[in-house]
């Protein structure tokens, strides 16, 4: 497999990306605190069927951090890399905070979005249950009083990531992953801006074909996410994967895969 890698200078940063397969673009979105890694095992796959593009988001893994003062969107981000890569229209798969950024950019660029895959996703607008909020609160006080390496433990050792740690071949490379993170994000106030109208108040508008995906053992918040899209998006669908959890991609590869694969075959992309 022929592997393109390199950085775009796009939207005042500068974006790590990889590229691999022909024909029709699909992209994939990394969560929060994650990076590329994340989809190896839909990478290696989709490229026999895609032009397969996955990217470091602002902030995470080999591309730059935010500079304080400048405002930015993730969903705008996307936008410059595409067309950096001269591609007009995409598939879109986001897992988590992705997921809320592939959302987003759906609802801004509609003509670009030919479907959408939010994957235990989070969403623009939401409000999260208590137990969320504290759980939120936690990770962020503790960046400020004791520093990023320590926020990012509590992050990974939370029931966030708890049925993925559970798996003894996964949990070493989740592990690897988020260790490898700056943690920039867990002790810097981050200029990312946020839509006007939050994505939740928007969702009627997006008329991409869309594939909603949550794990069984995902928190509450995200199975209650996943139902608001699915009553929301005109063409929403929503699958549950059994027995896994929040990393439903990489704990549930083959059939995470097969969802995807059947999904946006039905909605005709060759």
């Amino acid at each position: 497999m022929k592997v393109e890698k390199g950085f775009a200078d796009v939207n005042g940063t500068r974006i790590y990306y990889e590229m691999a397969g022909s024909g029709h673009p699909l992209v994939l979105v990394h969560g929060f605190t994650l990076d590329t890694r994340m989809w190896d095992d839909q990478f290696g796959e989709f490229v026999d069927h895609y032009r397969v593009i996955r990217y470091d988001m602002r902030g995470f893994g080999r591309s730059k951090v935010p500079v304080f003062g400048e405002g930015y969107r993730h969903s705008d981000d996307l936008k410059a890399l595409l067309d950096h890569l001269g591609m007009d229209k995409a598939s879109v798969i986001g897992l988590s905070m992705g997921g809320r950024i592939a959302i987003d950019f759906a609802i801004a660029y509609p003509e670009v979005t030919h479907s959408l895959i939010p994957v235990d996703t989070a969403l623009g607008g939401y409000k999260w249950s208590k137990d969320f909020r504290k759980f939120l609160n936690d990770i962020y006080s503790t960046g400020r009083e004791k520093g990023a390496e320590a926020a990012k433990k509590v992050f990974l050792y939370s029931a966030l990531f708890e049925p993925a740690l559970e798996n003894s071949i996964l949990a070493p490379k989740v592990k690897l992953i988020i260790s490898d993170y700056s943690g920039w994000g867990l002790v810097n106030e981050d200029p990312q801006e946020t839509p006007t109208i939050p994505a939740i108040q928007q969702l009627e508008k997006i008329r991409a074909p869309t594939l909603v995906i949550v794990g069984e053992r995902d928190l509450p918040d995200f199975h209650e996410i996943a139902d608001i899209l699915q009553r929301n998006i005109p063409s929403a669908r929503k699958i549950i994967l059994k027995g896994v959890g929040h990393m439903a991609n990489m704990e549930a590869p083959e059939e995470f895969n097969e969802a995807v694969l059947n999904f946006i075959s039905r909605v005709n992309v060759k």
